[in-house]
């Protein structure tokens, strides 16, 4: 089974950037869609960003498009999220998913993984002065 490690969170001040990773271990992260979700302080969960290689297709949510950037690493099994410019609404603990890949395992706007095989822990990011 996939199992999927998060780190990379933290705070930061506003304006600055942060990284995420999103670790996997057993099957290759190349035969899966990618995702990165986040729950802010009394808010629902939004999806912040789905990568398909199948279905040939990334998509960000309206709040960060511009600003976050999902790739991965196939080599080291990790995928990431590069945040820049960020604010302090971004704060959130944020959490990445994986699935089986296929041609519309990304779905949107607002982005959506179908069939999460595993979810990350979360990681906390703060934004703040």
């Amino acid at each position: 089974q996939m199992q999927l490690v998060e780190s990379g969170g933290g705070l930061v001040q506003p304006g600055g950037s942060l990284r995420l990773s999103c670790a996997a271990s057993g099957p290759t992260l190349d035969q899966y869609a990618i995702h990165w979700s986040r729950q802010a302080p009394g808010k629902e969960r939004e999806g912040v960003s789905c990568s398909s290689s199948v279905g040939n297709t990334t998509i960000y949510a309206d709040s960060v498009k511009g600003r976050f950037t999902i790739s991965r690493d196939n080599a080291k099994n990790t995928f990431y999220l590069q945040m820049n410019g960020l604010r302090p609404e971004d704060t959130a603990v944020y959490f990445c998913a994986v699935a089986k890949d296929h041609r519309v395992a990304c779905r949107g706007p607002p982005p959506v993984i179908s069939s999460v095989e595993r979810w990350g822990q979360g990681t906390l990011v703060t934004v703040s002065s």
